[in-house]
């Protein structure tokens, strides 16, 4: 059974920092490109940051670039998110992604930027 289990969601100032993880299980995690996304109410679900199997190679959406970090580990079958310096147009529910041709969803995570 494949399991996505994201964790680390919640509420953060402006210009805070938060760490969401994703753990995998019920499928070779370490073969697939995992991703984070999210989605904005009214808005359509978008791409945040993929790292790749090979290399951990990494690419970011331009609204991100120098302030997320996707990495993984594939001991722990765990892909993370280092969120900083958020703003409130990051709230969101960011959901993990993976496996054969992107198949496999995680329930979500609320991300909410308020003062």
């Amino acid at each position: 059974q494949v399991q996505l289990v994201e964790s680390g969601g919640g509420l953060v100032q402006p210009g805070g920092s938060l760490r969401l993880s994703c753990a995998a299980s019920g499928f070779t995690f370490s073969n697939y490109a995992m991703s984070w996304y999210r989605q904005a109410p009214g808005k359509e679900r978008e791409l945040v940051a993929r790292i790749f199997r090979v290399g951990g190679s990494t690419i970011y959406s331009d609204f991100v670039k120098g302030r997320f970090t996707i990495s993984r580990d594939n001991a722990k079958n765990t892909v993370y998110l280092q969120m900083n310096n958020l703003n409130p147009e990051d709230t969101a529910v960011y959901y993990c992604n993976g496996g054969p041709g992107g198949t496999y969803w995680g329930q979500g995570t609320q991300v909410t930027v308020s003062s």
